[in-house]
């Protein structure tokens, strides 16, 4: 079909769909067509949408943050502009296109999860390549929420700020035993030796993380306090001596709905009698669980994030305690989560040359939008963060090791 006959045959729809977006929204956004011609969205436009063709539009039509990001990471158009300003215009974009149950939408249904489905879900979202990862996170490539007691930390400053603030929640003490589930390239259990002289063990089911992880313990000449193991948290021996304290963070994401009660059972029976533990993961801010919003859910399942399910804290804390776990203390690390995201955001679009040489087109869209949308999704107060402290429960004071006032986690 000639293109240009098609695109003069498209007119109407494009007409009708600038007159819908301009009647809906007030977005910061220019559209320059293939005809030559541009049409802002919004006064002093700051991310430009450049269309090749009219088959482009069907992206459009609705613009949710599926399609939206769909679109681009597969190269159907292109963006110029800020990845955070780009992710605004297009969350303004699709509440012009809210669904009828309102802002959120499921995000992932609960689903049965198994050994090899969530290897497989790991080796895809952390075995893109250690390089990769080198590129924009700290020098100790802590991938998860950093913590910003004064708000002015630099990165590397806040992620070591926030694996004190987890080892001195959990009272970690020379000689004790600590397991790390989902380890990622180590930095918490080095720490842990290194600082508070403990014996740990770390368990992960990346193979990158595991091999440098591995490599990084040994230049630091911890082989001795810390193991790491290739190795699924289901199968850690309970035969074993039990743990006297056990940390995972940035994990429970991966383990799904329906499966919490038995990641949660699983953990207290790792863990010894007056033993603590710390559960940090992300969490859904609906209370139905696992939604999302503005349509953002087939992008994060299918590109990135396979097969994980966000809890409401609500939900999490309930299959906690079903678990044989008290929860101690319950702290909100949000606004720390979102401006995480925003330095992880800001050190990618830095280095956007360098990481194009270590990963295709499509993986480094995918990747620059990721990180940019949960920067914006976290901001929002569309999904949070929790740390959880506990120990086993009942009745026996020993169960419970913390003084009666929270006042040593911030000595």
């Amino acid at each position: 079909m000639d293109t240009t006959a098609f695109g003069r045959a498209r007119e109407p729809l494009l007409g009708r769909l600038l007159g819908r977006l301009r009647l809906k929204a007030d977005v910061p956004l220019r559209l320059a067509l293939w005809n030559g011609l541009e049409h802002d969205l919004g006064p002093n436009p700051q991310v430009t949408v450049s269309l090749p063709g009219p088959g482009s539009l069907r992206y459009f039509i609705p613009p949710s943050l599926d399609n939206l990001a769909e679109g681009y990471v597969n190269g159907h158009f292109d963006v110029l502009g800020r990845a955070q300003d780009i992710v605004d215009a297009a969350s303004r974009l699709a509440q012009t296109a809210l669904p009828k149950n309102g802002q959120f939408g499921r995000l992932f249904s609960p689903q049965k999860h198994d050994r090899l489905k969530d290897a497989k879900a790991i080796q895809h979202h952390y075995d893109v390549s250690n390089a990769f990862y080198q590129v924009w996170l700290d020098p100790a490539m802590v991938y998860s929420c950093a913590y910003f007691p004064t708000q002015i930390e630099t990165l590397e400053q806040a992620q070591c700020a926030k694996l004190d603030h987890v080892l001195t929640k959990i009272m970690l003490k020379p000689g004790e035993r600590l397991l790390d589930i989902g380890c990622g390239w180590g930095a918490l259990v080095m720490r842990a030796a290194q600082k508070f002289g403990a014996k740990a063990v770390g368990v992960t089911l990346s193979r990158n993380q595991y091999d440098l992880a591995r490599e990084r313990v040994a230049q630091a000449g911890l082989s001795d306090q810390v193991e790491i193991r290739l190795q699924d948290y289901r199968d850690l021996d309970q035969g074993e001596a039990a743990f006297d304290k056990i940390t995972s963070i940035g994990m429970f994401e991966h383990v799904g709905l329906n499966h919490l009660p038995a990641y949660f059972a699983k953990i207290s029976s790792l863990l010894r009698e007056g033993g603590l533990v710390l559960n940090h993961g992300i969490t859904s801010t609906d209370p139905g669980s696992g939604n999302a919003p503005l349509g953002a859910a087939h992008f994060i399942d299918k590109y990135v994030f396979p097969h994980g399910e966000l809890p409401h804290i609500s939900l999490a804390l309930r299959d906690l305690q079903s678990a044989g776990l008290e929860a101690l203390d319950v702290e909100c690390l949000r606004r720390h989560y979102a401006r995480t995201l925003s330095l992880w955001a800001e050190n990618y679009e830095a280095q956007s040359d360098v990481i194009r040489t270590r990963v295709d087109e499509t993986t480094y869209r995918i990747w620059r939008i990721y990180l940019a949308g949960c920067a914006y999704a976290f901001s929002q107060n569309w999904v949070s963060i929790y740390q959880v402290l506990a120990c086993k429960a009942g009745p026996s004071e020993a169960l419970n090791p913390t003084p009666w006032s929270r006042s040593y986690m911030y000595a």
